[in-house]
């Protein structure tokens, strides 16, 4: 179809060199039609029959489809899958408002300012969704312990809470059994700085009231006589 080539761009020789990398195999164009040159049997005709269907002609591979919608008096396309690299270097693309929510895919192209604001924007968009308010500090907070080290960390025990120094405070998040058995096992201790391990052992919080100590400056009063 002439018409379909000339809207997605393309030519007869282009996917003649398309199919031809992909198949490995000899392929020639007679007459506006594409010929497979060698006879393959049944088997191979069937392995090629799927290796065309996933052969991509045009575009960006990791997007595997796009919605068009009209809102305002501009175009704007939403897409299921992302490469937010390749999408930014598109003519006619307004890279300052294109937004993905692979956070960890904003980290590798725009850097972890960005990152950070991406786990601030997703996180409040989530909870007002759900018709929920959380200050915005909070959330804040949150992206700043994913991001402080330079790195994106997740909150889990593969991330932040993984990292603790306290025994008791890493086996109160997740994997309690292993987490004291390791400890057990290599002798480590823990010295109780933190918030959770206190509250589990029902001792004071070394902060804010429970970090003072009153001291009371005894006088002796001499006895009358």
């Amino acid at each position: 179809d002439e018409k379909a080539l000339r809207r997605k761009g393309l030519t007869v020789e282009e996917i003649r060199k398309k199919i031809e990398k992909s198949l490995k195999t000899e392929v020639v164009e007679e007459d506006g039609k594409i010929i497979v040159k060698s006879e393959p049997s049944y088997k191979a005709l069937m392995d090629m029959f799927e290796k065309l269907k996933k052969l991509i002609l045009a575009g960006i591979k990791e997007i595997r489809r796009v919605i068009i919608r009209k809102e305002d008096e501009e175009y704007v396309l939403y897409t299921e899958g992302s490469n937010l690299k390749k999408v930014m270097k598109i003519k006619g693309v307004d890279f300052a408002r294109t937004a993905t929510n692979n956070i960890y895919e904003i980290y590798e192209v725009l850097g972890i300012e960005a990152a950070r604001n991406a786990v601030i924007n997703e996180a409040i968009s989530t909870l007002e969704e759900q018709g929920l308010e959380v200050d915005v500090r909070h959330i804040m907070l949150v992206a700043d312990a994913m991001t402080a080290d330079g790195e994106l960390k997740q909150i889990g025990r593969h991330g932040v809470a993984g990292e603790k120094h306290s025994i008791l405070a890493r086996a109160a998040f997740e994997m309690t059994v292993n987490n004291l058995l390791d400890a057990a096992v290599r002798g480590n201790r823990d010295r109780l700085s933190g918030v959770t391990e206190n509250i589990i052992v029902g001792q004071p919080i070394k902060l804010g009231t429970g970090d003072v100590e009153l001291v009371t400056r005894f006088t002796p009063v001499k006895k009358r006589t």
